[in-house]
């Protein structure tokens, strides 16, 4: 009797298992690439009203007006089948009154951040749809903070217009390719200092600061572009700059919509440097100017008065190696311009500083060894920042507040997972995107002054039963040390029913440029899923975070200074030994492939 019992439970175990794995579905490059089947939901395009109780968003050809703390629509702002022309847009502005929409369409990209596209202007209240412009495509079609005005850029020049009347204005008009750049970066800033749009309106409304790039001594590069409806490429000539050529000469101007006069600024600087940022303090008639030496060690804020042009410098910083202005590019004023916070790595670590008395005063606001990655914002009322920070850990990021004088912090989120966070502007409320290895992308709303969750906007619990139904291997990280005794984070991907008594091929992932990081306690993401198909071909996927990368202070990341390719391939290399040395691993199958700091694919085969 309990003979033909068990043989019965083995025999439904059997068949239970059969029927599981044969219900599994295949991971197929369709499944990833085509069909989108491992697509999360999120909460994308929030943007915040006056009244932060509600946000609007783009659905489609919609834009939708929602009560956030119900989640409900309290009205839709427009819906493009109920208006002439009929027109797909790609983003929006809108006005603070909330009675205008700028619209922008049939984007076109140049490099990797600029564009050209055709702007449309929507009036809520009479639901009229007008054109920027008649005159060709523009970029980076801006509103002013009053909502009456538009600035763009166009073939190198900067125009206002009007939304009242429509009228156009050239602001600058002696742009030209290859010569003369107004209001728009040069190759070299979209590429190395992460912005296109070079013009910035002031919170009155009343100025336009913009930059002026001279590219005249700057060498020409040729390129040849080609397409399937013609026989033969295009040449396409632009100015760029190789290491050690002439740089554009760059200037700040301003200009006044009542006066129409411009404003040049003079640092009285070397010409061979940068400014990497600019922007309106508190005080409309000052302008927050970065400067950076050529070699990028050292960096100095400078106050102009835009009606004067007098200049003054309010804060300097030295390096032994470079200051990273894109780890570090938080600025942020406080209401009177005489106090601001930044962020900086002088102390080993990125921590936020605040300074008082036009930078004479110095206060640190956090410290210790780990590092605060992003400031979110500052509620200046209640004198509080909010940043993500890798206190917990260098693999997670977490969400905290503290006051500005570096009391009462406070953690908001899980230490457990990674977070980022989108803050109201009133700092009411915050939504918060968490995940983890083993977690997809949980989206909540907060109120920031209880900590309460409000209500959960998405789970993705869609997301959860496909990942299952795929039987997608498990992420493992793990530290390894190198021959030189420096501990590193890696990870693994085995592939599925893992048997340690088998030998696998290894495939190393690699990235590892300056400020990157592959290894996190995060959901998917980049190549996950490839990684995934790979690993159900009998791969085991690897991953390591050489020296240079990020999350682990200035030590860790700048050691690879004036060496670059030196310490990194020495600890993808400990890491193929490390490998080799692993009972599961096939030593005589282990291949190297990424990305190399040129953005060119390399691979390599290692035996060992």
């Amino acid at each position: 009797m309990l003979y033909s019992f068990k043989n019965k439970l083995l025999t439904f175990l059997f068949f239970s298992f059969s029927f599981c794995s044969y219900c599994q579905k295949e991971l197929t490059l369709e499944t990833i690439y085509r069909d989108y089947t491992f697509q999360p939901d999120l909460v994308r395009g929030v943007n915040w009203m006056q009244n932060s109780r509600y946000y609007t968003s783009q659905e489609d050809n919609q834009i939708v007006k929602y009560d956030i703390t119900t989640g409900k629509i309290e009205s839709v702002l427009l819906d493009i089948k109920d208006i002439d022309p009929k027109l797909s847009f790609d983003d929006y502005q809108i006005t603070k009154d909330e009675s205008t929409i700028l619209l922008i369409t049939e984007k076109e990209f140049i490099y990797r951040r600029s564009y050209k596209a055709y702007y449309y202007v929507y009036n809520i209240n009479n639901k009229t749809l007008r054109p920027l412009s008649s005159q060709g495509k523009q970029s980076f079609a801006t509103l002013s903070p009053d909502g009456k005005y538009a600035a763009f850029v166009r073939n190198n020049n900067i125009y206002m217009v009007d939304l009242n009347t429509m009228k156009e204005t050239a602001v600058t008009q002696d742009g030209k390719p290859n010569e003369f750049i107004y209001g728009a970066a040069d190759w070299v800033y979209e590429e190395e200092f992460a912005f296109a749009k070079a013009f910035y309106w002031s919170g009155d409304s009343q100025h336009i600061a913009y930059y002026i790039f001279d590219e005249r001594k700057v060498k020409e590069f040729q390129m040849q572009f080609w397409n399937r409806e013609e026989s033969y490429p295009n040449n396409y000539v632009f100015k760029y700059p190789k290491a050690g050529e002439a740089n554009s000469l760059v200037q700040i101007a301003t200009y006044n919509l009542k006066t129409k006069k411009h404003q040049k600024i003079t640092l009285n600087k070397e010409t061979d440097s940068y400014i990497p940022r600019v922007l309106w303090t508190k005080d409309d008639n000052i302008l927050s100017i970065t400067y950076m030496n050529r070699l990028q060690n050292r960096l100095e804020i400078w106050h102009a008065n835009t009606s004067t042009g007098k200049v003054q410098k309010v804060y300097e910083e030295n390096s032994d190696t470079y200051i990273d202005i894109n780890y570090c590019p938080d600025l942020i004023y406080l209401k009177g311009s005489e106090k601001f916070v930044l962020s900086s790595e002088k102390d080993g670590y990125k921590h936020l500083y605040l300074y008082e008395n036009y930078g004479k005063k110095e206060r640190q606001i956090t410290r210790g060894k780990w590092e605060t990655t992003s400031l979110l914002g500052l509620d200046s009322k209640n004198k509080v920042l909010y940043y993500l920070s890798t206190e917990d850990s260098p693999l997670t990021r977490n969400l905290y507040s503290i006051r500005i004088d570096g009391k009462k912090k406070m953690r908001l989120s899980d230490p457990k997972n990674t977070h980022r966070a989108n803050l109201s502007p009133d700092f009411q409320y915050y939504i918060l995107t968490s995940h983890s290895l083993e977690e997809p992308y949980h989206v909540r709303l907060f109120e920031t002054k209880s900590s309460k969750v409000l209500r959960t906007l998405k789970d993705n619990a869609r997301l959860k039963t496909q990942v299952k139904n795929y039987a997608l291997s498990k992420k493992e990280i793990f530290t390894m040390k190198t021959e030189g005794g420096t501990t590193l984070y890696g990870s693994l991907i085995k592939p599925p029913h893992f048997d340690e008594n088998k030998k696998y091929p290894v495939l190393v992932h690699v990235y590892g440029g300056p400020g990157s990081q592959l290894v996190k306690n995060s959901w998917a993401g980049g190549h996950y899923y490839w990684h995934q198909l790979l690993a159900k071909k009998g791969y085991i996927i690897a991953v390591l975070d050489n020296r240079g990368t990020d999350g682990r202070g200035v030590a860790f990341k700048k050691s690879t200074y004036k060496q670059l390719g030196k310490q990194e391939v020495e600890d993808q290399i400990s890491f193929a030994k490390y490998l080799g040395k692993q009972s599961f691993v096939d030593k005589n199958r282990i291949g190297i492939w990424g990305w190399s700091y040129g953005g060119y694919m390399t691979s390599l085969c290692m035996t060992l």
